[in-house]
């Protein structure tokens, strides 16, 4: 078996700041790669930003700055993200670096077979960096919906990627699970998109109209279209083709990717891939979108939620907890702030947080702090296993709060402090050791989603010796008349 996994998000476009799907996205590539390395493989990481195109070069002018000061501002905010996310991604690639601009040119070259020149005319939109069919602009009445501006129609000279050669390649190729697309919606999506025709596709813009690129080899009047350099990245970031990471990683074992860029990751960038005579990658997992409150996220709408506020309030683990527990794996998902608050209180606080403080409040007063040997404990976790390999995330949390839901049944069935009364220690060091040993594992199997809350339960009781924390591990937010009930309260 080969003992090295390379895993890789989708690298954003910096024409805006991380919006909550980011945040998401690279947490999910996280879950991944801690996961693979809890298990012990090699395992290289890797996110990073798209910085060339029309729109950065718009955007920039609109903030009064030079495209590269621009983009350098735009990725800092994105590395930022992923540092207060506890993401360990172990590269963080930059379209705009030397080394990615000079591998691209070189891929260029080794395309060249299925590189022409050609004409091209069609109605084009810089918002999305796309041109679009006769159909799409019809049905919206000349004007795109996402960036309210009219379609330019545009006819100039590019050069094409023959990626109609590869059409029927391609299609078997997911047709057969040799590049598996998940979930199966995804992958019905991108067959039904290739069945109706893979043309091939502009793959340059003239410079005259787009200075803000890589420029083409062997003709300065060109500019690589970013769609189709920014897709180089996921070999150009392990030194393709000479360096020895590239030869050791690749193909990429998943590519974690939002539904709105499958197109360009599972027909576009296999044609790539086959034309250069390269593996495609085992798995390409397609997540979906976040609603806020029902309704589409959009600054328009005012309903705009930035991941770093709900970071600031309730900390890494809990953003990644529901945003991987109650975001479905496999479709979208909805965040409120009503929403996210309950699940704080009812699933982290009462159920996990409560389960650690019961626990060792009965360790310290029945047996000043000593834990003793836990236990192996005796859950399967072949099907939390499976839930993760699957990109399954939300269904791998419900396995692990299955085992934080039996552990408190447990305390409540067992009834630790009625044993302590009956004076039988022996029973007693056994039921407190058997709970400690299930919070352990529980910690465990967190490693991968809470890495810190992970890491508080193991130094808290995983020396056999009790190590109290200070404070809880889910503080509640009392309201003033939940403090008097709780104080009237006098259990364990």
């Amino acid at each position: 078996m080969n003992n090295n996994f390379y895993v890789t998000t989708s690298i954003p476009y910096v024409n805006g700041e991380p919006h909550l799907g980011h945040a998401m996205e690279f947490a999910m590539a996280d879950v991944l790669a801690r996961y693979m390395r809890q298990r012990g493989l090699d395992t290289l990481f890797t996110t990073g930003t798209d910085e060339h195109g029309g729109k950065i070069a718009e955007k920039a002018e609109e903030a009064k700055l030079a495209p590269q000061q621009f983009v350098d501002q735009m990725s800092q905010s994105f590395r930022e993200i992923l540092k207060s996310l506890n993401i360990s991604n172990d590269r963080f690639i930059r379209t705009t670096d030397a080394g990615h601009e000079q591998r691209a040119q070189l891929i260029w070259k080794n395309l060249s077979d299925f590189i022409y020149k050609g004409s091209y005319e069609g109605w084009y939109c810089t918002g999305d960096e796309e041109y679009f069919s006769e159909q799409v602009v019809k049905a919206n009445n000349g004007v795109c919906p996402n960036h309210n501006r009219p379609y330019e129609k545009l006819k100039e000279e590019n050069y094409f990627f023959k990626l109609s050669v590869f059409a029927d390649k391609i299609k078997q190729a997911i047709e057969t699970d040799a590049l598996r697309v998940i979930p199966e919606t995804r992958k019905n999506e991108i067959l039904s998109v290739i069945d109706s025709g893979l043309a091939d596709i502009s793959i340059s813009r003239p410079k005259e109209k787009i200075s803000w690129g890589i420029a083409v080899p062997g003709d300065d009047s060109q500019v690589m279209y970013v769609w189709f350099e920014a897709l180089l990245n996921y070999i150009t970031v392990l030194g393709y083709p000479e360096h020895e990471d590239f030869k050791k990683f690749w193909p990429a074992n998943v590519q974690v990717i939002g539904k709105d860029i499958l197109r360009f990751h599972a027909a576009i960038w296999p044609g790539i891939l086959m034309a250069l005579g390269l593996p495609l990658p085992k798995t390409l997992y397609v997540h979906g979108f976040i609603d806020i409150n029902g309704k589409k996220m959009s600054k328009s709408l005012g309903n705009y939620v930035n991941p770093r506020e709900v970071i600031e309030k309730y900390g890494p683990d809990v953003f990644r907890y529901f945003f991987l527990r109650h975001i479905p794996s496999y479709n979208d998902g909805d965040f409120s702030w009503e929403r996210l608050e309950a699940v704080y209180n009812s699933e982290l606080a009462d159920q996990l947080g409560n389960a650690l403080q019961r626990t060792t409040a009965m360790i310290a007063k029945y047996q000043n702090g000593l834990i003793g040997d836990t236990p192996e404990p005796e859950h399967d976790v072949a099907s939390y296993r499976g839930a993760i390999e699957n990109c399954r995330f939300d269904k791998a949390l419900e396995e692990i709060w299955d085992q934080v839901k039996g552990l408190n049944q447990y305390i409540e069935e067992t009834k630790p402090w009625e044993i302590a009364k009956t004076k039988d220690e022996n029973h007693l060091r056994e039921v407190l050791a058997y709970q400690a040993g299930c919070l352990l594992e529980i910690a465990s199997l967190l490693v991968p989603f809470m890495p810190d809350t992970a890491a508080k339960i193991n130094s808290t009781i995983g020396s056999g010796m009790l190590k109290p924390m200070s404070g809880s591990l889910f503080p509640k937010e009392e309201k003033p008349e939940e403090t008097r009930q709780s104080s009237q309260q006098t259990n364990t």
